[in-house]
């Protein structure tokens, strides 16, 4: 080859990748049609038409910001603390780069915290916060999560009081202005074990409902936020978790010192580094407490954690989308041996699982989160909430492993450009999305969490009847509609053999067995689009074919050759966004 040649070749090559970044998304939310049909399932046509122009214009900010998202997440641009001022005043403050108030703006303008003005809001609120995790945790997704379970839980148990100073500016959409919470529960003991914890309050001389907090805490995220909800112990409550309470701590004084708060130092975190972590000292910190300090734990769980969970499972399957979005995109420019490699098999193979995985845990945590909307308005029932209270744990686990294989499904399209830093950002969502699986409990402590509500509560119970009902609500002629009720009966028969065993020796035979009744759960999620596109004698190839392939691939566990017209059907799937 010449030298013109090569000069050509590479000239080629470079066109094809302009082509590529030109041709992105410029709005996560109109390239997504699955997400505004789901909507419409749980929402009906006029409520999507009434959040349209909201999620159009969220979708269209959130797109435009991924250079400053990689802008804050360069090294030489991350927080940094500065315990000191000028002239030696104790600060204890974070300082970041210009691109994260940028961030922050779009994040927070979107209206995703100011429209928990109504109970009833999370399936759009958590909406606006899939478009946002598509940048990966941003800086500020965290901070979001912290602030929504800050927010509930000054709504639903605290002294009105103590809501009426905080809340109005906790739901301000304008960042400049708004508050942002953090909750502060680790330390360095406990771990996922809260009932550890050994940090400790007492009550304030003469301030009622006020209390001095004393100790540390490990991981505290969103170190710099304006309020933080933390646990301490309580006197005369006794051990474990039972003797802490719930406060709310202002990071300064009302005279803008430092409310006895000590930073010791950032975390250097694998990912989600723009969001400054820290480990914190609290020496004489004025606190207040959230609802009864005896039913502290309680409220923290129900109010804070099931609240953290559901932002975890949105955040890692927006991780998700952009990554197969990344991907996809990708495989349309980029030329291999004469052809764009969209054009090979095992390319539709990957692109096709990826973006069935990503239907079914969008379509299984946004029922839950419906849930969660009928829970705060007061009309979910019993067998709902057995749902809930299962599919909460069980989505969080699931959706940050099945995401985890997506970015790097993304990743081998790209090849070795897949793991260039300043390339894509799939090393970013990679890293982000190993930090969110760790947070709000690892795998083996919400598995735990489950095998306890399972034996105590008979969870499953419900849970497996919803998804009978998913099946029977196919049509008769539906491959589905049998094999799915068959497969269910088989599982959860499986399930109650292990609840015959001592439980201990149980939890080795759990993990496996949960993680495929969680993704029945997703395949029976799926049948709600379906169907209600069947209802509406819409389409239904796109829906069937997203069924049909996770249910093989995940409940199944079905190899591509036993899978009935595979080749033709992961083509057709990985055609379109």
């Amino acid at each position: 080859m010449s030298a013109q040649q090569t000069l050509h070749a590479n000239a080629l090559g470079r066109s094809a990748l302009r082509d590529w970044l030109d041709q992105a998304p410029n709005n996560f939310f109109q390239q997504d049609p699955f997400l505004s049909g789901l909507l419409e399932t749980f929402w009906g046509a006029q409520r999507l038409s009434e959040h349209l122009p909201r999620l159009e214009s969220a979708g269209r900010a959130f797109a435009s910001i991924d250079a400053a998202v990689q802008s804050a997440d360069d090294r030489v641009h991350l927080p940094r603390l500065e315990r000191y001022s000028s002239v030696g005043e104790r600060i204890e403050e974070v300082i970041f780069h210009p691109a994260y108030r940028d961030i922050g703006r779009a994040i927070y303008g979107s209206g995703m915290m100011s429209v928990y003005k109504e109970p009833g809001q999370n399936l759009l609120a958590l909406t606006l916060f899939y478009l946002s995790a598509q940048n990966g945790e941003a800086g500020h997704n965290c901070p979001v999560a912290c602030t929504a379970g800050l927010i509930k839980s000054l709504q639903s148990v605290a002294d009105p009081t103590l809501a009426a100073r905080y809340l109005p500016r906790l739901l301000e959409p304008d960042y400049d202005r708004c508050f942002t919470g953090a909750q502060f529960l680790t330390e360095i003991q406990g771990g996922s074990d809260v009932g550890a914890n050994a940090t400790h309050a007492v009550p304030h001389e003469t301030l009622a409902g006020a209390w001095w907090i004393n100790g540390e805490k490990w991981f505290c995220s969103n170190v710099n936020a304006d309020l933080i909800l933390l646990t301490a112990r309580v006197p005369d409550q006794g051990d474990g978790t039972k003797g802490l309470g719930l406060f709310l701590l202002p990071r300064k004084l009302e005279d803008g010192r430092p409310n006895g708060i000590f930073i010791r130092r950032l975390k250097e975190k694998l990912g989600t580094r723009a969001m400054a972590s820290a480990e914190c000292d609290f020496q004489q910190a004025l606190a207040y407490a959230v609802g009864p300090v005896q039913q502290g734990f309680h409220n923290v769980m129900r109010h804070v954690i099931n609240t953290s969970r559901l932002y975890n499972a949105i955040g890692v399957t927006g991780n998700a989308r952009r990554a197969f979005s990344i991907a996809w995109g990708y495989a349309q420019h980029r030329t291999a041996f004469g052809q764009p490699i969209q054009q090979f098999p095992l390319v539709h193979d990957l692109l096709a699982c990826m973006k069935s995985d990503i239907w079914a845990m969008l379509a299984g945590s946004a029922h839950l989160i419906q849930l969660q909307d009928k829970a705060e308005t007061s009309t979910l029932h019993s067998d709902e909430s057995a749902l809930l209270r299962m599919g909460l744990n069980l989505n969080k686990f699931r959706t940050a492993v099945i995401a985890h294989e997506v970015i790097l499904q993304a990743i081998e399209i790209l090849g070795g450009n897949g793991t260039i830093e300043s390339f894509s950002a799939l090393p970013r969502l990679l890293r982000d999305n190993v930090v969110y699986e760790n947070w709000e409990g690892t795998h083996n402590v919400l598995i735990a969490q489950v095998q306890r509500d399972i034996l105590r509560f008979q969870l499953h119970r419900p849970f497996f009847a919803w998804i009978q009902q998913r099946w029977a609500s196919l049509p008769p002629e539906h491959p589905l509609h049998p094999q799915g009720r068959m497969i269910t009966l088989s599982l959860e028969e499986h399930l109650q053999q292990l609840l015959t065993m001592e439980p201990l020796e149980a939890s080795l035979f759990f993990r496996p067995a949960l993680e495929r009744i969680t993704d029945l759960y997703y395949a029976a999620a799926l049948c709600l689009p379906w169907m209600d596109a069947h209802q509406k004698q819409q389409p239904t190839q796109a829906f069937d074919d997203a069924l049909q392939l996770f249910f093989a691939r995940r409940v199944l566990r079905l190899d591509a050759f036993s899978i009935p017209r595979y080749s033709e059907r992961v083509k057709r799937f990985a055609a379109s966004l």
